[in-house]
């Protein structure tokens, strides 16, 4: 058994699987360990955006998650007498990502589409029952310890990412604090399994402000249904799980002839950020590194993000095309992000406990006396890596046309407005960038007022240049924050 890798992942959930599809899409020698027997059986995260579809898009993985996926709607922030107080529209059509605002799904099946698609690579192995107990990084590489049934093991690798939740053992290992964003809650999580496929066309998710029980219906799919529910200071934590008060608390909405409860749970939301994502060869991402509560419901949605921005970056300084302080880029650039989420998340939970009807964000505007309007929140990427011009730097380019992720796979990819000199073009393809001339791309960079956009991997803007200019897009150009 081979026990030498280039990186090793700790932890395959959602955020670990994704990121060992992005090492296998570029060739890189990958583990994934994780201490369980199998995968988590039960649903936990439910939704995900666009950009997260358009990441299995870029990955080769669209066909399968269509089968396991179902398209959301609006959430309504709702008071105790039933009127509205915030809209966040999400309209079941298609965005500049080329997907809709929102899908839902079963965690289990999504895990089970992202592990089964490494069988695709013979670089990737998967590992389970597999606990990493110590890791120790010399100039050259990580050694883990691994307890496993047949005794303990080492592996080596070059990088180890910890995926591996909220109480890492990675992130413990780097000496990470945990930066306290002030959100901490005990909730009641009950999923519950439709006999027959939902009949009611609302696929709306409400959330329940100044009510006597504070919380959120949550359209799950038509074969399940979930409802979020704070716990009062006067419910006994030792009962709250058990079926007949479950049922209890949910009878204003649905009774056990119309459903099977699946799981009763207290969960405790968070809103944590570590202070650092990275310790020499030791990283972290998903829930190891920040925790978001679950009101926008971007939780996993953040680890994903952090395993597209990571994992080409790994690829490219294992395959000695960048520098290792290119991965002092993945925290300054996600951290930021990941925060405007949390914060927003939080203002959004506060006012589920409460009956005021505003929210101090940016996005959330004033319907002239009615309910306010929420759109969907597009941070750019903090300080990081850059080229040409940098205005529109850490965007997300639009998907120009219908497959072109898909064909433009997880590589760069310059669009330009018109064929780049012969000797220009072999100078990116030589760096596996992909270069298009697509007429909806043109229109776009027109707009804009550039001749080309250097798009990276993950779909963000790299940097744009004018025509003469389009040398600096090269690699040879590109520069890092505090460079």
């Amino acid at each position: 058994m081979q026990n030498e890798f280039d990186v090793a992942i700790v932890g395959l959930g959602p955020v670990g699987a994704l990121l060992a599809n992005c090492l296998g899409t570029c060739g890189i020698s990958t583990v994934a360990l994780d201490r369980e027997s199998a995968a988590y059986h039960l649903p936990r995260a439910v939704t995900f955006d666009d950009e997260i579809m358009r990441l299995f898009q870029i990955l080769g993985l669209i066909d399968e998650i269509l089968t396991i996926t179902e398209i959301g709607s609006a959430a309504l922030f709702v008071d105790a007498e039933g009127e509205t107080l915030v809209h966040w529209d999400r309209p079941m059509t298609p965005t500049s990502n080329g997907w809709c605002p929102n899908y839902r799904f079963h965690q289990p099946a999504l895990e089970t589409v992202l592990r089964d698609s490494l069988r695709r690579f013979e670089c990737v192995e998967q590992r389970w029952n597999c606990n990493v107990t110590a890791l120790e990084q010399d100039d050259n590489g990580v050694s883990l310890t691994c307890d496993r049934p047949g005794g303990r093991e080492t592996i080596r690798a070059a990088y180890v990412v910890g995926c591996d939740g909220g109480r890492s053992f990675t992130r413990s290992q780097i000496g990470s604090g945990l930066l306290d964003l002030g959100f901490h809650e005990e909730w009641l999580i009950t999923d519950l399994l439709l006999p027959e496929p939902e009949a009611d066309p609302d696929r709306h998710t409400y959330h329940y402000c100044g009510t006597a029980r504070m919380g959120s219906k949550v359209f799950v799919g038509s074969h399940r249904k979930r409802w979020e529910l704070r716990l009062n200071p006067e419910d006994d934590r030792a009962t709250i799980c058990e079926p007949d008060t479950v049922w209890r608390i949910l009878e204003p909405w649905i009774t056990p002839a119309e459903a099977e409860l699946e799981r009763a749970t207290v969960y405790t939301f968070h809103s944590m950020i570590a202070e650092r994502w990275r310790n020499g060869r030791l990283l972290i991402a998903g829930d190891a590194a920040h925790q978001t509560p679950p009101f926008m419901g971007q939780g996993m949605c953040a680890g994903l993000r952090d395993a597209a921005n990571l994992g080409w970056k790994l690829a490219r300084v294992i395959n000695g095309s960048s520098p290792d302080t290119l991965l002092d880029t993945y925290q300054s650039e996600r951290f930021d992000h990941v925060q405007a989420y949390i914060d927003l998340t939080i203002n959004l939970g506060r006012l589920i406990n409460a009956t005021a009807n505003s929210v101090t964000r940016g996005n959330v505007t004033d319907a002239g006396g009615g309910p306010q309007t929420m759109s969907q929140l597009k941070p750019s990427l903090g300080p990081g890596l850059t080229a040409g011009n940098s205005d529109l730097r850490g965007q997300l380019c639009p998907q120009f046309d219908p497959d072109g992720d898909e064909a433009a796979g997880y590589r760069f990819t310059l669009f330009s407005t018109a064929p780049l000199p012969d000797d220009l073009s072999a100078a990116f393809a030589a760096e596996g960038c992909v270069v298009s001339t697509s007429d909806a791309a043109r229109n776009w960079l027109q707009e804009a007022g550039v001749a080309a956009v250097l798009v990276r991997p993950d779909r963000a803007i790299l940097g744009t240049a004018a025509a003469q200019e389009i040398a600096t897009l090269l690699p040879s150009a590109w520069t890092m924050a505090g460079s």
